[in-house]
């Protein structure tokens, strides 16, 4: 256990010299606002929450750490569901949100430079417009980048194009001393040294704070259209997922959804999804820079849907019709956790095993007299399992929740599959990172924890017990 330094009046004075009194929090219904994320995690109240607006702040209250030796835990948007920024040693919350300004896109390199306080919906709305696009579209919206290269988020559009790691070309960081350092570059290859980018993308803000990264982009296809396929049977519509892939379709979105979610969300949305009556459906979302190809890609991917078992294949080819279906999709975990007492999982599974996952998690609901609804994206066997509550009683909820997740994970570790496809471990699931890597890779993970961070202030308490 670290022995941390006390948090002191001074401490205090010294923040607000750094930040300015407008910036520092250090009481009242305000601070508490930083002591939770989207998790069901109970509050961990920080003694202050720093809101710095350039990397000069945040690098003067890094090297006030380090020389007092309190902890700090980085946070941007707070839409974290593992408990990944929670201040769980008390410390300085170090909130990135004032730093939020899109410095610079690159037209010639294909590349934009952001604060890490900037929403993710903010950067696809400025490169579109230049008929340029940041593919990671992890489903929340007022998610920041900073909290998206923390934990390597993926998306509905990974199928095609990857996760957070394959579009971050450089990072600027302040290292738990106080130090600025930059990784990477503007260069499309680059193999000198160690890949440090690598390391830092994912690691949940154990290792340093992110002030500035460099995002490649591409160009924008012209040209989209969503399927919205039906099913009868479950199965079917998770064996769908498999023979796409197997038949090398390559929609960038391919989206499951059970009939309960597609229920759930027009209740909290109040709004019809095109049909949902049925038991199970697909979304698959094809692009392309020609009407002809668009139609090709169309046709293929009805044609599976219907071979293996969809009512139908309706077609959205309008904006319009195509922002009905991803609006519902994108309002899953708001409407799950608006109309019920839910957690969630982010399971992910080799995408040939989905249709098995998707039974056994049938079973693991019976078993614990829980609802588990998977939903999510298939296309990469990320399947968010949402896990409702019924008729358990306060004291009984807490640990049938832990049990069913404990089922889901070792479910999905049975199947060659792993903990979390984007969510990360944070707080709630750390204790299963050993399960899924084994003791020696969790070694080395601490010793570069040791190297970046010898004093262990920086987000403690996190990604491993």
């Amino acid at each position: 256990m670290t022995d941390y330094g006390k948090f002191t009046p001074e401490v205090f004075s010294s923040l607000e010299e750094i930040v300015g009194p407008k910036n520092l929090i250090s009481s009242g219904e305000e601070l508490e606002k930083y002591a939770i994320d989207e998790s069901p995690l109970g509050p961990h109240l920080p003694e202050a929450v720093v809101k710095p607006g350039s990397t000069a702040e945040v690098s003067a209250v890094m090297k006030l750490a380090s020389r007092l030796r309190i902890p700090v835990t980085p946070m941007g948007a707070r839409t974290g569901l593992s408990g990944g920024s929670h201040p769980v040693r008390g410390g300085i919350a170090l909130s990135t949100e004032r730093m939020n300004r899109i410095i610079e896109i690159d037209q010639g390199n294909l590349m934009a430079t952001v604060e890490p306080g900037v929403l993710i919906s903010e950067v696809h709305e400025a490169t579109e417009k230049l008929g340029l696009y940041y593919p990671p579209d992890p489903g929340q919206d007022s998610g920041s980048i900073g909290g998206n290269i923390s934990t390597n988020a993926g998306g509905m559009r990974g199928l095609k194009y990857g996760v957070t790691r394959d579009f971050v070309q450089a990072l600027e960081v302040v290292m738990p001393s106080g130090e600025v350092i930059n990784v990477g570059g503007k260069n499309v290859k680059d193999s000198t040294g160690y890949s440090l980018i690598d390391l830092i993308i994912g690691s949940e803000g154990t290792l340093c704070i992110v002030t500035k990264a460099t995002l490649r982009l591409i160009p924008k296809p012209r040209y989209t259209a969503v399927i919205y396929a039906p099913y009868n049977s479950v199965s079917d519509a998770a064996r769908t997922v498999s023979e796409i892939i197997r038949r090398k379709i390559v929609p960038f979105g391919l989206e499951y959804m059970p009939r309960h979610a597609v229920e759930t969300v027009e209740k909290h949305l109040e709004k019809k999804m095109p049909e949902d009556t049925h038991s199970a459906y697909l979304i698959i979302g094809v692009e392309a820079n020609s009407q002809e190809e668009l139609s090709r890609e169309l046709e293929e991917a009805g044609e599976v849907c219907l071979e293996l078992g969809a009512v139908d294949a309706y077609i959205a080819d309008t904006a319009e019709k195509q922002r009905q279906i991803w609006e519902g999709r994108k309002a899953v975990f708001d409407a799950y956790l608006a109309l019920y007492d839910v957690d969630e999982a982010d399971i992910c599974v080799p995408r040939s095993a989905i249709p098995d996952f998707i039974g056994k998690a049938e079973e693991i609901s019976a078993k614990n007299g829980v609802l588990v609804v998977p939903v999510g994206h298939a296309g990469d066997g990320n399947i968010h399992c949402f896990i409702v509550r019924l008729k358990q009683s306060d004291e009984e909820w807490p640990v049938i929740l832990e049990a069913t997740i404990a089922d889901l994970i070792y479910l999905s570790l049975s199947m060659g599959g792993t903990v979390s496809g984007e969510h990360g471990l944070g707080y709630t699931k750390r204790q299963y990172l050993v399960k899924r890597v084994g003791r020696t890779p969790v070694e080395v993970m601490k010793a570069v924890k040791g190297a970046f961070d010898p004093l262990n202030i920086l987000n403690p308490d996190k990604v491993w017990e």
